[in-house]
């Protein structure tokens, strides 16, 4: 698009997660007028440590932000895969992209406030929930709670697995239940009992459990994360310390260990979900973006590294393209057959004899979602 064209681009974000505020970032860069609109009244983002792949720091780089999250993140060379006692499976160096640019763990609390940091004050609206959206083909209305309406030429729907603008134009499939839990926290390196000694991930595999060690060393700090099989679908399950114990039996004792000295205030405990792929992400005047356009099961480390290519390619696609109808055509073309790849290796972390003990006679994707 012409840069008066692209100046005169009035776009409507809808979330402030990490594809929201990334696709900020870079649709501003191009000179449009943009806006985002949070339903949160203040961004906590929850969970633990993620990394952050060669390719997703490359577009910081290119967006003039590489600096900002750098400091609150560490380099890593390489991941490993261990049986659950600890006998190496795999030690692979991170894929590079290009020159070499490290991949960089990261804690998400301190991703999204990074990627906040670099956006234009005022352009981020807290305490706006999306009720409807209104495509009119030329444009769009948005509609939030208390009345308050946003017209653009362009809506970026960026709000997450339970997406409204998902819901409402593309798709009225609901999150799919993955038949696992999540068990995180972020804990103190003195107390991960010796096993963090350097800035590399590791993950430990066990019979229907996997354990990922993410260090966090820049703050002192590792990410402890247990994703184990199991047939409750409850959106935020009631899991005890003895739960979360039975999933790690066999496990080294050193992970047994922090395992039984988890604060369980501290620790996040979820249901894992994902949403099959959508087969349209866009109208004339509407996109989605993250987690909307392509939820994905965490076993990659794919999700938030995903977002951010998103908005890059969303940016890149708008300028190369002859209108916004064609941009987001050819945004589409690039990045849906990528996702759809990941959402599909993502959902392969388990074995069928795995799966079969705890979803005897059927998948866990059969399973009903529960919130």
């Amino acid at each position: 698009m012409q840069l008066s064209d692209l100046k005169n681009l009035k776009i409507a974000i809808v979330g402030a997660g990490y594809g929201g505020a990334a696709a900020a970032k870079a649709l501003s860069l191009l000179g449009a007028d943009v806006n985002v609109y949070e339903q949160a009244n203040r961004i906590r983002e929850v969970g633990a440590g993620i990394g952050l792949r060669p390719a997703t720091m490359n577009r910081f780089r290119q967006w003039g932000i590489f600096d900002a999250i750098a400091k609150v993140s560490s380099p890593s060379e390489y991941f490993e895969i261990l049986t659950a006692t600890g006998d190496p499976i795999m030690k692979e160096t991170w894929p590079a992209d290009g020159e070499q640019t490290h991949t960089h763990l990261i804690h998400r609390g301190d991703f999204i406030d990074a990627l906040l940091s670099v956006l234009p004050e005022g352009m981020v609206h807290l305490g706006h929930k999306l009720e409807t959206v209104q495509d009119k083909g030329d444009g769009s209305v948005l509609t939030f709670a208390g009345g308050k309406t946003v017209e653009a030429d362009l809506v970026v729907g960026a709000d997450g697995i339970k997406s409204v603008v998902r819901r409402q134009l593309f798709s009225d499939k609901g999150p799919v239940f993955s038949g696992e839990h999540a068990y995180r926290a972020v804990i103190s390196v003195d107390d991960a009992h010796g096993m963090v000694v350097d800035d590399n991930l590791r993950m430990y595999i066990g019979r229907g459990t996997k354990i990922y060690l993410l260090p966090l060393r820049h703050r002192g700090q590792v990410s402890f994360d247990i994703t184990a099989l199991c047939p409750d679908a409850t959106w935020n399950p009631q899991v005890t310390k003895d739960d979360m114990l039975k999933t790690v039996d066999g496990f080294d004792e050193r992970l047994v260990s922090i395992t039984r000295g988890l604060d369980m205030d501290a620790v996040n405990i979820r249901a894992v979900y994902d949403i099959d792929p959508v087969d349209t992400w866009h109208s004339d005047s509407v996109v989605l973006v993250g987690d909307a356009a392509h939820s994905m099961l965490h076993h990659q480390g794919q999700g938030a590294n995903s977002a951010i290519e998103d908005a890059g390619a969303l940016a890149d696609a708008l300028r190369e393209a002859d209108s916004v109808k064609e941009g987001l055509a050819l945004y589409q073309a690039t990045r849906k057959p990528v996702t759809d790849e990941l959402q599909r290796i993502s959902r392969q972390g388990w074995s069928e004899d795995e799966i079969d003990e705890v979803f005897p006679g059927q998948k866990p994707a059969a399973a009903a979602p529960k919130e």
